[in-house]
C-alpha cells in the first residue's frame, strides 16, 4: 500500500470525501486539485539596467528588470551598499527598458517595452513608494512576436521622442511633450515600417535640438529570401539606417542608409549638440567604427585582444555591453568584451570632426548584460550569470602605464592590438549582490540537522558557478564579541542625553551585580555612571532630557545629569518583581501583584501616582510603548498575569490605572512588547501592535486600538521550543521587535509588508538595540558568557546563503543517504580540461621561444616563464573558449555543510557528463553503493551527434569520501537520464528506456522499451511504475512487469510538452515543468489505473494502441500554470517544521516558488474571488492582461496566483476597503488570510 499524503489530505478534504486510492483494485473517488502559487524568493538575474533620478531628488537610482519583475535600487552614496527601494511583479516579459527626461525636467521617467503589445511609461512616486503608470498605448497583439514592436527601444537624448521597434518590419515613433499643467503627454504613433527587414539594434542619435534622429542596424532579406541557390543569403550585408522624425511635418523619413562591412551587434550614441560631435559608434566583430552623416569619414579601430590567449585564435571578438558617462567638459564610454575586459573609449575631435578613436584597457569584471556609470562615481555591473557588483571608479585610468591603442596607429588588415589582463586597478569593489541565477538543480533536505530544512542548489555557469546552501533567515554580521566574567542575565543600552545620536552605556546585569560599560572607540568598564553595581538590575532607561533610571529589586534609582541620585525604596519586606519603563514613565509590580505608577513632571522629578492597583493574580510581564512625539506619556500599559491573561491598563490622568480590555491566552505570557510599526513617510502614523511571547514558544501579534485600548486581529506564529522573550529595537528609523526562543526572530516592517524572519545565528538569551558610529543600527545581545554586537544589513531577504565555488557548470547532483555528502557532476562546453590547458600553455611557451631570433632567446625565455607562471583566476577572467565540440567534465564529492571537496574525478577532454544516478544494486548487498555517470564523447549539440557514449560505474567508499572507478559500459546514444529502480538502474539511452543490472566487466542489459518518441530527458519512479519524460512529448507512464520482464507504456498525454523536470505527487499523479515556463499536474483518469496493472497476459497494452497512435490511456490535466520563467527543478517537500507539504520549484532566473494545495472549499472560494477582484482593480504595470499571461501556452487551470493576491497589501487603502466589502471582510482580515496561507506552508 502506498501512502498518498498529497491527494489524501488535500484533494480529499476539498471534496468532502476520503480519497482512498489503492494501486490495485477498488473504485477511488476523485476531486480536482486546486493549488495556490507563491514566490518565496524573487528572480535574481538581471536582464536590463538603467539609471537616472527617478525619485526626482539629487540621488541617482538604478532600475533593473529581472524578467517579469521591475525593481528600483539605490546605492548609498556613503557606504556604497545597494538598497532595494521597491520590487514589483509586472506579469509580463520585460523586453526593453529605457529612462528619459523631458527637456528641463528634474525627474526621469521609465519607458518599458514588453510582450503586452503596449508601450508603457512609468513614474516612480517616492512618497508612496510605488510605480505609477503615466501612459499606456496599445499598438499590437500581445506575446513576443516577430513583427510586433517591444523588442527594441530608443530615446531621443533630449527626451522629445521614443522609437519602439520589432525584430522585423515594424517601428513606431511616439512624440513626448508637456501639457499646460506640465504633465507628460504622448502622441499617437508615427510609422517607420519597412517589410522584409530584420532589426538588430536601435538607438537615438544625439543631434541637440535639430529634428530627432534614430539610428538602426538592419538587414534586408528580400533578395536572400527569393534566391533558391542560397548565394544571396551569404552576400547580404547589414545596413546602418538613419530615421528622422520631422517635427514640422509630423512624420518619419528614412534619411540615409549605408551597408556595413562587418556584422555589427550594437550601437552606442555619441553625445552631440554642444557636448560632442554626434553620430554613433558601431560595435561589430573585431572592430569598433565611428560613423556620422555629412563629411565625416569612417574611423575604425580593431578591438584589442589578450596577449597569449588560450582561446581559439580564429574566433572573433565582440563588445557585449557598454556604459557612457558625460560631464560638461568631457565624455567617455566603457565597453566590455565577451571575455569581461572593459575598455575606456574616447574620441579625438578636431573642429567637430572625429579624427581618431582611442581605446585603453580599463579593468576586467564578470561579463555583464548591462552596465551603468553613476554620477557619484559608481559602476554598476548587472552580471549575465552569478552575482551582481557595484564598483567605485577610483581612477579614470588616464595617467597609468597601460598602453593606449588608437585608430591612427598603422596596422595590417586583420591584425589587432594586444594587451595583458591584470587584477583590478581602476575599480574598487564596494558591494556584491547575491544572485542565484541560473539555478540548474535544487533539493530540499535537512543535511545539517537543524530542524528546518535547507535548500541545496547548483548555481551559475562555467568557472563562476557555485553550490549554494540557502537557509530561511536574515544574515547577521558580527561586529564584536567579548567575554564577560560570568553568565549575565540581561543587557540594555542607554543614551546620556535624549537627543544624542548614539548610545553611551551598555548595562549588563548579573545574578548579584551590574556592570556598566561605556561606548567609545572601544567598550570599557566605568564606575562613575551613578548606577548601583552591587545589585542585579531589572531594567534601565534614559529618563527625560538627560537623566537615567535604574530599577533593581529593592527600589528605583533616578540619576540626574549632575550625578545627584534620588532613591525610591520598595516598602517593607516586598520587592520589585517586574517593571516597565520608557522616556517619561516607570511602572513597577511588587510581589503579590500590586502596581505602582510613576510619571516625570516638567521639573524632571519622578512622581508616584497616589493610588496603587491590586491585580487579581501575580504579574509575570509588563510593557510600555514609547512616548509618541509631541505627547507627555504613552497611554497604555500592557500587563501579563499568571492567570493566562493580558490586560491593557490606562495611564491617562483622568482614569489612571483603570483596566480597559483583556485577552485570554493559551499559555503564560512570558514577555510583552508594545511597538509602533508600519509608519510610512506620508502617513507618519503607524499601527500600534502588542506582541505577546508565550511560555510555549508561540508569538502573538495583536493590534492595539490607539483610542479605546481594545485588542483585535491576532496573528500567531510558532517560533521555537523555549519561552519567547521580546525586545524592542530600531530598524530603518522605525521600531522592530526581536523575539528570542530556541531561535532568534526579527519582526519588522519593510517595503509595505511585515516580515518575521529568523536570524541565522546561534541561540541568544537577551538583547537590546545598539547604536554607535561604526554600527548605527545594531543589536547588543548576550549568549552564555559573551557579549555580542550584531548588525542585520540585508533586510527583506528571505534566505541567507553560503556559497562554495565549483569548477564547471554544475548539471545534476545526488545526496548520499548515509553521510549527507553531495555527488555533483559538472560539465562545460567550449572548454578545456586542466590537463589540456597546461599542455596548451607549454606548447604556446615553446612557440614563443621558437619564434624569437638567436639574440632574443633570453628575453623569450623570460616571457615564456612569466606566461607559464601567470595566475589569473578563471572565475574573474573567464575560462578560455576551446571551440565547439570541446568538453570538460568532472564528478565531485562535497560536504555541503562545510563546503569541503573530498574527491573529484576528471573525465578526459571532450567527454561530457550528462546524467548521474546514486544506486544500490540488489545483487551487491546493502552496504555497497555506486555512482553511475552517463557520458557522451565528442558531443555536438545541433544536430545532436556523439562519437561514443558510455556509462561510467564508480563504487563509493564507506564514508563517501572517494570514488573507485569500476568499469564503463558502451551505449549507442547519449544517456541523458538515469534513475535507480528496484535494485537495478533505468537509463534513458536516446529514445530507448533500458533496465541495467550490475556486472563484473560492464552493466548487464535486463529489459528495454523502444517505443518512446524522441529523447528521454527525465525518469522518476514510484512502486512498480515508471514516469518517463520525453524532450517534447510530455510524460509516459510505464509499468514494469516482473513476471515477463516487460516495460509497457500504458498512458501518455495528448498535449506536447517540452519537459525539463518532473516529480511524483502520488501513484497516479505527476507534476511536470517545461521549457516555456509552464508547470502542470497530470493524473491518470480514475478508472484506468487498474486495467493495466491487472492485465495477466501483458499483451493487451501491446496491441491496444488506442488514441493518436500513442498509449491506450490518456492522462488528464488537473492544473496548468505559466510561471514565466523556466523551471528546472520540482520537489514535493515541507519547508518548515510541522508545516504541510508543498511543491517547491526553482527557475533558471534564480527564483524559488511553491505551489500549495488548498485544504478547504471556503479558502479556495475566498482566494478565487480575491484574485478576480485584483485582476480588475490592480492591472499589471506591463499592460499585459494577468489572465492571459498566466495562460501563455495552456489556459490556466485550478491554480490561483498568490503573487497577484499579495499585491493587495500595497494597494491604496480606499481600494482595499472596496475589495474587502465585496468579499464581506475588512482589509485586515484579507491581509490575515494572505499571511496565514503563507506561514502555513512556508515563510
Amino acid at each position: 500500500m502506498l501512502v498518498l499524503e498529497w491527494s489524501l489530505e488535500e484533494a480529499g478534504v476539498m471534496s468532502g470525501t476520503a480519497l482512498t486510492r489503492t494501486p490495485h483494485g477498488g473504485q477511488p473517488s476523485l476531486s480536482a486539485m486546486h493549488l495556490y502559487n507563491l514566490t518565496l524568493q524573487r528572480a535574481t538575474g538581471i536582464t536590463h539596467a538603467i539609471h537616472g533620478n527617478f525619485s526626482g531628488s539629487k540621488l541617482q537610482e538604478i532600475v533593473v528588470s529581472r524578467g517579469k519583475i521591475l525593481e528600483i535600487l539605490r546605492p548609498d552614496p556613503n557606504t556604497g551598499k545597494v538598497i532595494t527601494l521597491l520590487s514589483v511583479e509586472v506579469f509580463g516579459i520585460i523586453r526593453s527598458l529605457m529612462a528619459f527626461r523631458l527637456t528641463g525636467g528634474a525627474k526621469d521617467y521609465i519607458v518599458m517595452g514588453s510582450d503586452s503589445g503596449r508601450i508603457v511609461i512609468l513614474e516612480y512616486i517616492p512618497s508612496k513608494n510605488v510605480f505609477e503608470k503615466v501612459h499606456q498605448e496599445t499598438y499590437g497583439k500581445s506575446g513576443c512576436r516577430r513583427i510586433v514592436p517591444g523588442q527594441y527601444l530608443a530615446i531621443d537624448p533630449k527626451g522629445r521622442a521614443v522609437m519602439i521597434g520589432a525584430v522585423e518590419k515594424q517601428k513606431l515613433v511616439y512624440i513626448l511633450n508637456r501639457d499646460a499643467q506640465a504633465r507628460l503627454t504622448i502622441s499617437s504613433p508615427l510609422e517607420a515600417h519597412k517589410s522584409n527587414t530584420l532589426v538588430y539594434h536601435l538607438v537615438g542619435v544625439d543631434v541637440g535640438f535639430e529634428n530627432p534622429m534614430f539610428a538602426c542596424l538592419e538587414m534586408d532579406y528580400e533578395e536572400a529570401d527569393s534566391d533558391p541557390t542560397g548565394a544571396g543569403a551569404q552576400n547580404t550585408k547589414q545596413t546602418l539606417t538613419f530615421y528622422e522624425l520631422d517635427l514640422g511635418l509630423n512624420h518619419v523619413v528614412r534619411k540615409y542608409s549605408e551597408p556595413l562591412d562587418e556584422h555589427a551587434n550594437f550601437l552606442i550614441t555619441v553625445p552631440g549638440g554642444n557636448d560632442g560631435p554626434s553620430g554613433v559608434l558601431i560595435c561589430s566583430e573585431n572592430y569598433i567604427t565611428y560613423k556620422n552623416l555629412g563629411e565625416q569619414p569612417d574611423i575604425r579601430c580593431p578591438i584589442p585582444r589578450r596577449r597569449n590567449d588560450l582561446d581559439d585564435p580564429e574566433r572573433g571578438m565582440i563588445f557585449v555591453c557598454s556604459a557612457a558617462h558625460k560631464t560638461k567638459s568631457m565624455f567617455f564610454f566603457l565597453a566590455q568584451t565577451e571575455q569581461g575586459d572593459i575598455f575606456k573609449i574616447t574620441l579625438e575631435i578636431d573642429e567637430d570632426m572625429v579624427t581618431e578613436i582611442k581605446l585603453k584597457y580599463f579593468d576586467t569584471v564578470p561579463v555583464a548584460t548591462s552596465m551603468c556609470v553613476l554620477k557619484t562615481g559608481f559602476l554598476f555591473v548587472g552580471s549575465e550569470f552569478g552575482n551582481h557588483y557595484l564598483y567605485q571608479i577610483a581612477h579614470l585610468g588616464d595617467d597609468d602605464d597601460e598602453p593606449e591603442f588608437s585608430s591612427a596607429m598603422p596596422l595590417e588588415e586583420g591584425d589587432t592590438f594586444f594587451f595583458a589582463p591584470r587584477v583590478l586597478r581602476n575599480l574598487v569593489l564596494v558591494d556584491e549582490m547575491d544572485s542565484l541565477s541560473p539555478i540548474t538543480s535544487c533539493q530540499v533536505a535537512d543535511l545539517a540537522n537543524e530542524d528546518t530544512p535547507q535548500l541545496y542548489m547548483l548555481c551559475g555557469r562555467g568557472p563562476r558557478s557555485s553550490m549554494r546552501v540557502l537557509r530561511h533567515g536574515l544574515e547577521v554580521s558580527e561586529m564584536a564579541v567579548s567575554e564577560l566574567p560570568g553568565n549575565p542575565n540581561a543587557v540594555w543600552t542607554v543614551k546620556r542625553r535624549a537627543d544624542d545620536e548614539f548610545d553611551s552605556y551598555i548595562i549588563v546585569s548579573f545574578v548579584n551585580a551590574t556592570l556598566v560599560l561605556s561606548i567609545g572607540e572601544t567598550v570599557e568598564e566605568v564606575t562613575d555612571s551613578g548606577f548601583l553595581g552591587t545589585t542585579p538590575t531589572l531594567s534601565c532607561s534614559t529618563l527625560g532630557e538627560d537623566a537615567l533610571v535604574q530599577i533593581y529589586p529593592d527600589g528605583i534609582r533616578h540619576i540626574r545629569a549632575d550625578k545627584r541620585v534620588n532613591e525610591w525604596k520598595a516598602p517593607g519586606k516586598r520587592s520589585i518583581f517586574r517593571c516597565a519603563v520608557n522616556q517619561r514613565q516607570v511602572v513597577i509590580a511588587l510581589t503579590g501583584g500590586e502596581l505602582v505608577y510613576f510619571e516625570m513632571d516638567p521639573t524632571g522629578q519622578l512622581n508616584e501616582y497616589t493610588d496603587r492597583r491590586e491585580m487579581p493574580a501575580d504579574v509575570v510581564s509588563m510593557s510600555l510603548g514609547s512616548v509618541p512625539t509631541g505627547e507627555q506619556r504613552s497611554r497604555f500599559l500592557a500587563v501579563g498575569l499568571a492567570d493566562n491573561t493580558v490586560r491593557i491598563i490606562s495611564l491617562d490622568p483622568s482614569d489612571c490605572l483603570s483596566p480597559l480590555s483583556m485577552q485570554a491566552l493559551p499559555a503564560l505570557p512570558e514577555s510583552l512588547c508594545i511597538a509602533e510599526m508600519g509608519a510610512s513617510e506620508d502617513t507618519q502614523q503607524g499601527t500600534i501592535y502588542l506582541n505577546i511571547g508565550l511560555e510555549n514558544g508561540v508569538l502573538l501579534r495583536t493590534v492595539l486600538d490607539p483610542v479605546t485600548g481594545d485588542l483585535a486581529d491576532t496573528r500567531t506564529r510558532y517560533l521555537g521550543s523555549r519561552p519567547v522573550k521580546l525586545f524592542r529595537i530600531k530598524m530603518q528609523g522605525g521600531e522592530a521587535v526581536l523575539a528570542m526562543s530556541s531561535r532568534s526572530w526579527m519582526s519588522y516592517y519593510f517595503q509595505n509588508r511585515f516580515h518575521l524572519t529568523p536570524l541565522s545565528y546561534e541561540i541568544l538569551e537577551y538583547a537590546a538595540g545598539f547604536s554607535s558610529e561604526q554600527c548605527p543600527e545594531g543589536v547588543v545581545a548576550i549568549s552564555t558568557n559573551t557579549l555580542r554586537i550584531l548588525a542585520m544589513e540585508k533586510l527583506g531577504a528571505i534566505f541567507n546563503q553560503m556559497s562554495f565555488n565549483l569548477e564547471y557548470t554544475p548539471k545534476k547532483f545526488a545526496v548520499h543517504s548515509e553521510t549527507g555528502h553531495l555527488l555533483i557532476i559538472e560539465t562545460d562546453h567550449n572548454a578545456y580540461t586542466e590537463e589540456t590547458k597546461s599542455q596548451r600553455r607549454i606548447q604556446m611557451a615553446e612557440e614563443m621561444k621558437d619564434a624569437a631570433g638567436p639574440d632574443e632567446q633570453e628575453l623569450a625565455q623570460e616571457m615564456a616563464d612569466a606566461f607559464l607562471h601567470e595566475d589569473l583566476p578563471d572565475s574573474n577572467f573567464g575560462a578560455p573558449k576551446a571551440g565547439p565540440g570541446m568538453w570538460a567534465s568532472i564528478v565531485r564529492i562535497m560536504d555541503p555543510v562545510e563546503g569541503k571537496t573530498y574527491f573529484f574525478y576528471r573525465f578526459p577532454q571532450n567527454e561530457a557528463a550528462m546524467s548521474l544516478a546514486y544506486v544500490k544494486f540488489a545483487t551487491q548487498g546493502e552496504f555497497q553503493h555506486f555512482v553511475l555517470v552517463g557520458v557522451a564523447k565528442d558531443l555536438q549539440l545541433a544536430p545532436r551527434t556523439a562519437g561514443q557514449n558510455y556509462i561510467y560505474t564508480f563504487k563509493i567508499n564507506a564514508d563517501c569520501t572517494e570514488l573507485d572507478f569500476i568499469h564503463k559500459t558502451v551505449v549507442e546514444e547519449v544517456p541523458y537520464a538515469m534513475c535507480p529502480f528496484q535494485g537495478k538502474v533505468l537509463v534513458g539511452v536516446g529514445k530507448t528506456l533500458r533496465l541495467y543490472d550490475y556486472g563484473k566487466k560492464k552493466l548487464l542489459k535486463k529489459s528495454e522499451n523502444k517505443h518512446l518518441p524522441n529523447l528521454i530527458v527525465h525518469i522518476v519512479t514510484s512502486g512498480a511504475r515508471i514516469y518517463v519524460s520525453d524532450v517534447q512529448e510530455s510524460v509516459h507512464f510505464i509499468k514494469f512487469r516482473r513476471s515477463d520482464n516487460q516495460l509497457i507504456v500504458f498512458a501518455d498525454e495528448t498535449n506536447p510538452r517540452w519537459v525539463t523536470t518532473s516529480c511524483v505527487l502520488d501513484y497516479d499523479t505527476v507534476a511536470v515543468a517545461d521549457k516555456f515556463g509552464n508547470v502542470a499536474v497530470l493524473r491518470l483518469p480514475p478508472n484506468t489505473s487498474d486495467n493495466v496493472d491487472e492485465d495477466p497476459s501483458g499483451t493487451k497494452a501491446l496491441w491496444d494502441r488506442g488514441l493518436l497512435s500513442g498509449a491506450s490511456n490518456k492522462l488528464e490535466v488537473l492544473c496548468n500554470f505559466h510561471v514565466g520563467e523556466i523551471v528546472l527543478s520540482l520537489q514535493k517537500s515541507t519547508l518548515i517544521p510541522g508545516g504541510n507539504e508543498s511543491l517547491v520549484y526553482t527557475t533558471l532566473s534564480g527564483s524559488i516558488g511553491i505551489l500549495v494545495p488548498f485544504t478547504s472549499h471556503e479558502d479556495h472560494d475566498f482566494f478565487q474571488h480575491l484574485e478576480m477582484h485584483m485582476r480588475s482593480e490592480n492591472t499589471p504595470l506591463s499592460g499585459r492582461d494577468h489572465l492571459s499571461f498566466r495562460s501563455y501556452y495552456f489556459p490556466v487551470r485550478n491554480v490561483i496566483d498568490g503573487d497577484l493576491c499579495e499585491q493587495f497589501n500595497s494597494m491604496d487603502p480606499a481600494k482595499q476597503r472596496s475589495i474587502g466589502e465585496d468579499l464581506d471582510r475588512t482589509p485586515n482580515e484579507v491581509a490575515k488570510k494572505l499571511e496565514d496561507i503563507r506561514t502555513h506552508f512556508a515563510f
